[in-house]
């Protein structure tokens, strides 16, 4: 028998956690229908009958969010056969107001309680058994980080799901049978909602009718429609909020509240005073007004340091020179690296010339390029990992809500960018969870500054091979990215379609703990995967094509294999367009298709590269060849190059999640032409004053560049427009 449960509970409260114990590796990702909220579903671990359906994080099943729309909709229409409520036993009554609400949908449920170890260490306890007399549903107590109770959840949640839907009037032994309680608000509240049940469609279980006698009171627009406007409701409902002087969902929040305030009462001890937690204690620092910034920036600072120019070399120097070069030494014995051994197989088989120019120097060269970067990605995985499990990037949104709040945007805007430092196509997505219209749209159009993984290794290849593992360029990128989104935030919200005040940004910073090793390369390995995948199939045709365009041409009047590549169709493709980057100082043909090539996938930069200026060949002594791409750039021209790849136009993946996004072809490609003219106007100044401060040498460019900046500073710094209209969105998600 096929069952279904869904695991609900609010955001930080160690769902996902709970999710990874529960399935394991027996996950697929999608998109709940119709939205691009990420579905995630899972089959339990040693049950493969049992599928787990991981709901967005809510912390109401009110429609107000998109997450709780979702949430909503498949818990009323999907009816799983059981709910596993998890909640965070630190912040029980906030937790337990989703759980009052979950218990009225008539579906069989059992609660875990997460956290339980913190708990123990503050000195605090939970009466279990008082929890379940008052909520009427089995309790379990977990550690979900560290598997404590999650294998005794499971099997619980198991037995009440084949057990069936609970009736009203059943009673909870404690043995497994569910009971939905029926009286818990004042005498006042249940009569008023018993005289709504009674008008309700006869249709409707006897065990639902409570969920829709509430969500009726509460005015809930979507069940009204749903419900055909249930006559007379509408005047018990303003008789009830004359009685109790207050509107309809204020009355019932306070019910709700005052339930749980005496069940808390009743089920929670705790035997330490109110003193500063460790959270506490760490914030009073990280959050500091004027320690979070140079907190924030040292810590990016040596993540990417790490990742790109120490430990993150030292692995992708033995990728580039080892594995997809001469070879490396391994316990004393030669490994000869995959160019050698596939071409002496090649050469074994008598590979005809042209196939095997097309796998050594297309293939191998190319994707060798790209893959020859991972390990880099890799170290910058563990630390981005690292970071958001222990809480501290939930800090850094907060922090840049208050810097963001004072140029117009939002710290809601941060979460996509975070989401973003992964692959862009997900951070824009998440930009749906913004309800504001305008804030939202600039989040689109701002989300892909930030230096996503594909990016990773335009950064280190151009850090390592121009700036000679400069330590600064790496964690430049990660700025400049930033100071685009604030130059952009301050510049549109001068405009008139931009106009207006931030969204509110209300969220919720979990406890600072220790994540788990597991967990830590789980995230790492989901990232580092996906940009693998992405390398074996995008990557690979790329650079065929770039292969077959840069080898073969019209010679001496007719199509063939060309001698040298400057003969080949992609050299004359990228000649006839080198001209518009020549102010920007890369404006040879190589560079220039590079970059186009870049708008199909980012990683596309790097192999064009290697099979343009032929990174498979290696010296003598195993390194890498660099001095070839060194001689077609200066440093401040290198410079500018890196920064155009990081501010234009993403990868046709995003432009395909901002069309979907924007829903609108006119601001699709007002995003991407904004973002490409950022990026060559930001380039040409780099390159342009970069040469007029180092060489002194002052001409047409120059003085463009000098106008260029002139009105970016005048556009950053002019008045405030009055916003062209007043766009209400209170109804927005109703």
């Amino acid at each position: 028998m096929s069952i279904k449960i869904a695991l609900a509970g609010n955001p930080n409260c160690g769902k996902t956690t709970l999710f990874n114990a529960l399935t394991g590796s027996n996950q697929f990702v999608g998109n709940w229908p119709g939205v691009t909220v990420e579905k995630k579903e899972g089959r339990l671990k040693g049950n493969k009958d049992v599928t787990i359906v991981d709901l967005p994080g809510i912390y109401s099943l009110s429609p107000y969010t998109l997450e709780e729309v979702v949430a909503r909709n498949y818990l009323i229409n999907e009816r799983p056969d059981a709910i596993l409520n998890i909640v965070d036993g630190t912040n029980l009554e906030r937790n337990l107001y989703l759980s009052t609400q979950l218990i009225e949908l008539g579906i069989g449920m059992v609660i875990a309680v997460n956290m339980m170890d913190i708990l123990e260490k503050k000195g605090d306890t939970i009466d279990v058994k008082a929890l379940e007399r008052n909520l009427g549903c089995p309790v379990v107590e977990i550690s979900a980080l560290k598997g404590a109770g999650v294998s005794r959840a499971a099997a619980k949640v198991v037995e009440i799901a084949k057990s069936g839907e609970p009736e009203p009037e059943e009673v909870f032994s404690g043995a497994g049978i569910p009971f939905m309680p029926v009286r818990r608000f004042s005498e006042d509240m249940e009569a008023v909602l018993e005289e709504i049940e009674r008008y309700l469609d006869d249709e409707i279980p006897e065990n639902q009718k409570r969920f829709y006698a509430v969500k009726l009171f509460e005015r809930d627009e979507k069940i009204a429609v749903q419900m055909h406007r249930v006559p007379n409701v509408e005047a018990i409902i303003k008789r009830a909020e004359d009685a109790m002087d207050d509107d309809a969902q204020s009355i019932m929040t306070n019910e709700r509240y005052t339930y749980i305030a005496s069940m808390i009462g009743q089920c929670h001890s705790t035997k330490r005073g109110r003193e500063l937690s460790v959270s506490d204690r760490i914030d009073h620092i990280v959050t500091n007004r004027w320690l979070a910034l140079p907190i924030f920036a040292a810590v990016m600072w040596l993540v990417y340091y790490v990742s790109v120019t120490t430990v993150g070399t030292w692995a992708t120097d033995w990728a580039n020179d080892g594995v997809f070069g001469e070879g490396f030494a391994l316990f004393g014995l030669e490994v000869p690296g995959i160019p050698v051994v596939v071409g002496n197989f090649l050469e074994t088989v008598g590979c005809a010339p042209w196939l095997s120019s097309l796998i050594l120097d297309g293939i191998v060269a190319g994707v060798g390029a790209v893959l020859g970067f991972v390990p880099q990605m890799l170290v910058l995985f563990i630390f981005l990992a690292f970071l958001e499990s222990c809480g501290y990037m939930a800090r850094v949104a907060f922090i840049m809500d208050r810097i963001f709040r004072k140029f117009g945007l939002s710290g809601k805007s941060f979460i996509p960018m975070l989401i973003g430092t992964g692959c862009g196509v997900p951070g824009i997505m998440a930009s749906r969870t913004i309800e504001n219209d305008r804030d939202r749209k600039m989040t689109i159009m701002t989300t892909t500054f930030i230096p996503c993984g594909a990016k990773l290794p335009i950064i280190a290849l151009f850090a390592g091979a121009l700036f000679g593992g400069a330590s600064w360029v790496a964690p430049s990128a990660y700025f400049v990215g930033i100071a685009a989104v604030i130059c952009t935030g301050i510049i549109l919200k001068k405009t008139r379609m931009f106009a207006g005040d931030p969204a509110p940004f209300v969220m919720e910073l979990p406890a600072y703990h220790l994540p788990t090793v597991s967990n830590v390369l789980r995230s790492m390995w989901e990232r580092g995967w996906s940009f693998i995948k992405k390398a074996g199939t995008v990557i690979l045709l790329s650079t065929m094509f770039i292969w077959f365009t840069s080898s073969f041409g019209i010679v001496e009047g007719r199509f063939g294999m060309a001698e040298d590549l400057s003969q080949g169709f992609l050299a004359n493709i990228g000649s006839a367009i080198a001209w518009i980057f020549t102010p920007l100082g890369w404006g040879n043909w190589q560079a220039a298709v590079a970059a186009i090539t870049g708008l199909v996938a980012k990683e596309n930069v790097v192999g064009t590269l290697g099979i343009l200026y032929g990174f498979a060949e290696v010296s003598e002594d195993g390194a890498e060849i660099w001095s070839t791409l060194a001689g077609s750039f200066t440093t401040v021209s290198a410079y500018s190059f890196l920064v155009f790849n990081l501010l234009c136009a993403p990868c046709f993946a995003a432009m395909g999640a901002i069309k979907r996004e924007m829903n609108n072809p006119k601001w699709t490609w007002f995003a991407i032409g904004y973002q490409t003219g950022l990026a060559y106007v930001s380039s040409l100044c780099i390159y342009q004053l970069g040469t007029f401060i180092t060489t002194g040498d002052f001409g047409i460019g120059t003085a463009a560049a000098l106008a260029m900046l002139a009105l970016f500073i005048y556009l950053l710094v002019r008045p405030h427009r009055e916003s062209k209209m007043l766009i209400v969105n209170a109804g927005a998600n109703a």
